[in-house]
């Protein structure tokens, strides 16, 4: 009886020194979590070192100013009688030659409907072929102008034909007189004519002649 006695008290004692081990034993250290990785920008496999490039960005060069395009130089001003006028519709472009210096371009508005030639009054087209500037008016609605002769006997016999009146008065004019001085009527706005700016229009008036001639191509 007293061995069991003695077993008992053991096993008590026992099991007083394992609840004290575990409320006074050292808690292993909490493992830290894995964060996520970014997404890979270059080769790599799991398990191996990370072999992926730095990011690598060439500098910046600037060219010294030898290498570099000059600016565009303005074109030099007509300056003499002008010999020929070349219009270019599809390009909204205007060439001028004069008899000395070299030829000036113009940036151009033409009539609200521009594609095809013109073939009636109030169509909106401006004409194609070769013409002859046949007036100069000083006092004209739109600065200055220069009048071509449109329509020819080909472009009166066309609207013959068809029962229509082939129209006229077809200008290389400046902006409307309407307008401040320096403004410009944006995108292609005249009954058919060929409008430049003011400074411009006055530019190829002073140098233009009766008769010189002016191609329309479409």
């Amino acid at each position: 009886m007293k061995r069991l006695g003695g077993i008992f008290s053991a096993l008590c004692l026992a099991a007083v020194l394992w609840g004290l081990w575990l409320i006074w034993a050292p808690q292993p250290a909490p493992q830290p979590q894995p964060q996520p990785q970014p997404p890979a920008t270059g080769w790599h496999w799991p398990g191996l070192p990370d072999l992926r490039l730095p990011e690598f960005r060439l500098p910046r060069i600037t060219l010294p100013p030898v290498f570099q395009r000059p600016p565009a130089r303005p074109e030099a001003p007509i300056a003499s009688p002008v010999q020929r006028i070349l219009v270019e519709k599809s390009a909204r472009r205007m060439t001028v030659w004069q008899e000395s210096g070299p030829p000036r371009t113009f940036r151009i508005a033409l009539g609200f409907a521009p594609e095809g030639d013109k073939s009636r009054e109030g169509d909106g087209r401006t004409p194609e072929g070769i013409f002859r500037i046949d007036r100069l008016n000083r006092q004209s609605a739109y600065h200055l102008s220069l009048g071509i002769d449109y329509p020819q006997a080909r472009h009166r016999e066309a609207a013959r034909r068809l029962g229509v009146s082939p129209g006229g008065d077809i200008m290389i004019h400046g902006q409307p007189n309407q307008i401040p001085d320096g403004f410009r009527v944006k995108g292609d706005w005249t009954a058919g004519c060929i409008a430049v700016d003011n400074a411009e229009i006055e530019e190829i008036f002073a140098h233009a002649r009766i008769g010189t001639e002016v191609e329309i191509r479409p």
